[in-house]
């Protein structure tokens, strides 16, 4: 089974959006598009370079979730549902729809511990947004619980660059500059001989 990986912000930390873009860019391949859903987000538009497995998840979900706006983004079918029961349920069936595609989604830090505690779909690990020094406990607890559930958790501590925010929005940013290739490995099943828990990118806690 392919990954499905939350990401969100952490206190005051900015760009969980962009960063959940990069990720699921970095998760694409060339057969096969990645699933990215904003809960609570604007209903994404269609660009004119999109892959043709973009497409086809496109026409896949608009055809099983017809009341919900689907977009195919460069190499990523983007996805907008409410954040609420409703929206959660949509969730759920979008990444059923798209299979063994990567899922991603952007989640708003006060929806995190209600998509996991949802249970469906089961979310395999966690991205977090954080600006360490002024929000080094709450991250620390954050790390903590989500550890304690067994899930996979990375630390993105600066903000992607506006550039690569952009070119991942529009689905086009691949495995370049946006995510390490650490995080990668971590979250999207390729983390070969490392260990389990969560890794810290860029620096460590202390």
């Amino acid at each position: 089974m392919s990954a499905t990986v939350a990401v969100t912000a952490v206190g005051s930390a900015e760009g969980a959006r962009g960063a959940a873009a990069a990720l699921a860019c970095a998760g694409a391949e060339g057969d096969r598009a990645t699933l990215l859903v904003d809960l609570g987000g604007r209903p994404p538009r269609p660009t004119l370079l999109a892959s043709t497995a973009a497409r086809e998840l496109e026409e896949r979900l608009s055809g099983h979730l017809p009341w919900v706006r689907a977009a195919a983004r460069g190499q990523v079918c983007h996805l907008a549902v409410p954040a609420d029961e409703e929206g959660l349920a949509a969730v759920s069936a979008a990444v059923t729809v798209a299979r063994d595609a990567l899922a991603v989604i952007h989640v708003g830090p006060g929806n995190l511990q209600e998509l996991l505690a949802a249970g469906r779909p089961r979310v395999t690990g966690v991205l977090l947004r954080a600006e360490i020094a002024p929000d080094r406990a709450l991250l620390s607890l954050v790390v903590q619980d989500l550890r304690e559930r067994d899930l996979d958790v990375a630390v993105l501590k600066r903000r992607l660059g506006w550039v690569d925010e952009r070119r991942a929005l529009f689905g086009v940013l691949g495995a370049g500059p946006g995510i390490p290739p650490r995080t990668r490995r971590r979250l999207l099943g390729e983390r070969g001989l490392e260990d389990r828990g969560y890794a810290l990118v860029g620096a460590g806690l202390s």
